[in-house]
């Protein structure tokens, strides 16, 4: 879990201004410190600079702590932002596989539709033609039968119509 106590994790971070302040004192200690003469060397308060170290490394401690506590939040915080983030990536992937295979799916039946509907325009095509030519031999073959039965009707009307021998004249 986190090296921050149970009872610091709900409040606000700690300030770290007494560290900040101790820090800038000794910067300040140092930088006003006396030089040695004829040395680039300088006079410091030794007590007063350990009583600052050790201040800073009293309250450093606590900061740290919290600093690492902080840290290994953003890392988990952008580890499970990062795995949301790639969960996301990887169902819009497979959402676009799908989506592509659905519409090449969708081209291969439209493209089987297409030549399934030729084949039968063809094939209808053909029918008719055949049913065309099967009605033309018929009414062809009716045509000619019709005209040898007229043939035969016009020969039997003039057969009724030629000359026949008088019939015989009845005794009396």
């Amino acid at each position: 879990m986190s090296d921050v106590p149970e009872d610091r994790r709900d409040v606000d971070l700690p300030d770290s201004a007494g560290v900040i302040e101790l820090l800038d004192g000794l910067i300040h200690g140092v930088e006003s410190a006396k030089s040695v003469p004829l040395s680039d060397q300088v006079r410091l308060d030794r007590e007063a600079m350990i009583r600052a170290l050790e201040q800073i490394k009293l309250e450093l401690p606590e900061e740290l702590r919290t600093a690492r506590w902080m840290i290994r939040e953003r890392e988990a915080f952008i580890a499970r932002t990062r795995e949301k983030a790639q969960q996301i990536r990887r169902a819009a992937s497979e959402q676009a596989r799908e989506l592509v295979s659905d519409s090449h799916i969708l081209a291969e039946a439209v493209e089987e539709a297409n030549t399934l509907v030729r084949h039968a325009e063809g094939d209808a095509r053909r029918i008719r033609l055949e049913a065309e030519d099967d009605a033309e031999e018929r009414l062809q073959n009716l045509e000619i039968l019709f005209a040898n039965l007229l043939k035969q009707i016009r020969e039997a009307r003039a057969e009724f119509h030629r000359v026949r021998p008088a019939p015989p004249e009845v005794p009396e």
